[in-house]
């Protein structure tokens, strides 16, 4: 298992013997857009056919895009980055995020395997559901996915787009320190704002 190591390649390196394993770890960056723009349209369409008012629906999907944001914000944190010492916690740590920092530009391992991403969604819809109900989860749950493919093509464009503006320059100047200055610090990716909020921001040098 490769430590302390970082390629600047768009190179990969074998996680499972499995064939078909080895396959579901990868994954093009468009597939999430297959994937998860029919969801977008399905409950957009339900937001309609309940009749909520266009101002609740846009207040919704705002709501569920800074659920998102925090989302993002708490996995990378204290899932992705979850200390781990033992040998196995190791493994398992390197399988799910620890190959992306030592691979940062693998371009088959920068967006979610729908292996992960969809069960993931699935959980979420059940929880905003309990918390929101099944009329007005449909908004807010377009909010979310929509913040969620934000992210999974902005951390591709990070990493491989040649990105121009004072907006995206700043998103992909906050993830590159998160990976070459501090892993400890810049857990947001598509947005800094809940670093800035809780204290987890890089610090400002003249």
């Amino acid at each position: 298992m490769a430590k302390n190591f970082i390629s600047n390649k768009d190179e990969t390196v074998r996680m499972f013997e499995n064939d078909f394993l080895e396959a579901l770890s990868k994954v093009h960056y468009t597939v999430p857009l297959y994937i998860f723009l029919p969801v977008i349209a399905y409950f957009l369409y339900k937001s309609i056919i309940f009749s909520l008012s266009v101002t609740v629906i846009f207040l919704l999907v705002i709501i569920g895009l800074i659920i998102w944001s925090l989302t993002e914000y708490t996995l990378h944190r204290f899932v992705f980055h979850f200390p781990v010492k033992s040998e196995l916690g190791k493994k398992i740590h390197f399988l799910y995020h620890g190959v992306h920092h030592d691979y940062p530009m693998d371009s088959k391992r920068l967006v979610m395997v729908p292996t992960i991403s969809i069960p993931l969604a699935v959980i979420f819809y059940y929880l905003l559901e309990t918390i929101f109900g099944d009329v007005y989860v449909a908004p807010l749950f377009v909010g979310f996915i929509v913040g969620y493919l934000f992210y999974d093509l902005s951390h591709y464009a990070i990493h491989h787009f040649n990105m121009h503006g004072k907006f995206w320059l700043a998103i992909k100047n906050h993830h590159i320190k998160h990976h070459f200055e501090n892993e400890n610090l810049g857990y947001g990716v598509s947005s800094p704002i809940w670093d800035k909020i809780i204290g987890t921001d890089f610090s400002k040098k003249k």
